[in-house]
Formats: C-alpha cells, sequence, structure tokens
C-alpha cells in the first residue's frame, strides 16, 4: 500500500502517518513550504519527524516539499480572505491527487479530526473533498485532542510537534466554518486553483532523510 500523506510539524498529521505506518503502509509525506506566508523553522520540524518516522519504519517514508506559497499568494491576491484556509486546503487536496497518479500511490492521508479547527467542520471537509479522485482517509477523524496526543507520544513527534515556530501569516482572523461548494468553487475559480496547483505540482522536491 503507498499512499501519499499531506504533512505539517503540527502534532495531527505525523499521528496519522504514524497510525498508517504501523498498519504497514509506504508513504510519500507531502510538505507545503508557504513562504513567503510562512519560514524555514517549519520546514526544520517537518524534517525532524520525517526522520522520525524513518528511523521507526526504515525503507518506508519518504519526504517531499511542494511551494505551496505561489497558490496562497493567489488566494490572498483573489480571493474573499475568510476563504484562505479552505481554498489552502482544496489546493493540497488536489495537489496530493496529482501525485498520487504520478507516483503510483493509492490515496491520501490526511490529519483531520471532525471540528477540532475551522477547516475540519463536516461541511468543509465535505466542500474540499468535492472533486477528489483518489481515496481520502483520516485515520484520526473520530478522535479527540488527548487521543491524538497519546498517538504522537507513541510516535516520538509529540516533542518536536509542540516547538513554538512563526506559523502560517495567510490565515485569516475569522475563517468560513460552513462552506458551499459551489461558492468555494467560485472562489478556487477568482484564485486561479487548478493553474496554481499545476504550477506548484512542478516545483516538488526531495528532501533527503539521511
Amino acid at each position: 500500500m503507498r499512499y501519499v500523506a499531506l504533512m505539517s510539524g503540527g502534532i495531527d498529521s505525523p499521528a496519522a502517518a504514524y497510525v498508517m505506518l504501523k498498519k504497514g503502509a509506504e508513504l510519500y509525506l507531502l510538505n507545503m513550504d508557504n513562504r513567503p506566508w510562512g519560514e524555514e523553522d517549519e520546514s526544520g520540524k517537518v524534517d525532524e519527524i520525517a526522520r522520525r518516522l524513518h528511523e521507526l519504519f526504515p525503507g518506508k517514508v519518504r519526504l517531499f516539499r511542494a511551494p505551496h506559497g505561489l497558490s496562497l499568494s493567489s488566494f490572498r491576491e483573489n480571493c474573499n480572505v475568510k476563504y484562505t484556509c479552505i481554498l489552502c486546503k482544496k489546493a493540497m487536496l488536489h495537489l496530493a491527487d496529482i501525485m498520487c497518479g504520478r507516483w503510483g500511490a493509492e490515496g491520501i492521508i490526511m490529519g483531520d479530526s471532525l471540528g477540532q479547527v475551522a477547516s475540519q467542520t463536516l461541511p468543509n471537509l465535505a466542500a474540499v473533498s468535492a472533486g477528489i479522485k483518489h481515496h481520502i482517509i483520516r485515520p484520526l477523524i473520530g478522535l479527540d485532542k488527548e487521543d491524538i496526543q497519546k498517538i504522537a507520544e507513541d510516535a516520538g513527534t509529540f516533542r518536536i510537534s509542540i516547538r513554538k515556530t512563526t506559523g502560517c501569516t495567510a490565515t485569516p482572523g475569522h475563517p468560513i466554518t460552513h462552506a458551499r461548494s459551489d461558492l468555494l468553487e467560485a472562489e478556487a475559480m477568482k484564485g486561479h486553483l487548478e493553474e496554481k496547483v499545476e504550477e506548484v505540482s512542478n516545483g516538488i522536491v526531495e528532501v533527503s532523510l539521511r
């Protein structure tokens, strides 16, 4: 089983990756470089997390980085700012969908936990998932924070994930929590989502875990 796992420096996505690795999956970790809306300190956390997972599951983990800041800049310039986070997630899913085809992966792994943050309400999850061709697997979907933290501690990624970093400066103060698919699609068109995702896909580079 080979999957593309969307990977940030937070607690949830490494925990989701760990759960799937324990089930025997081979993972292509896909991390977003948000610059100029983020800093290199976040990428450094992801590199450490990926190396930890690589140590636990040798030969099962590879790390790739995408210039996702190109998409974020287009969304901030052309779209209703309240949609930035959900457009960001939609773009990441579309990118993972493309890379599943290129890399021969069966599906996409995400660290979503229902209702935990604004982009993870049920309407928003449905809206961002529309149009994705490959299976989306959310192994943490019904877990609470304490459950997920325990998984992260077992994986040895928790202390890396909680280290403070600059974070994403594109995040709006009041993100939309109940997006309609038709309105989201209209914002995606305004932000040239498909064109930007294709551009980002051609800029992906592999990060050495040695």
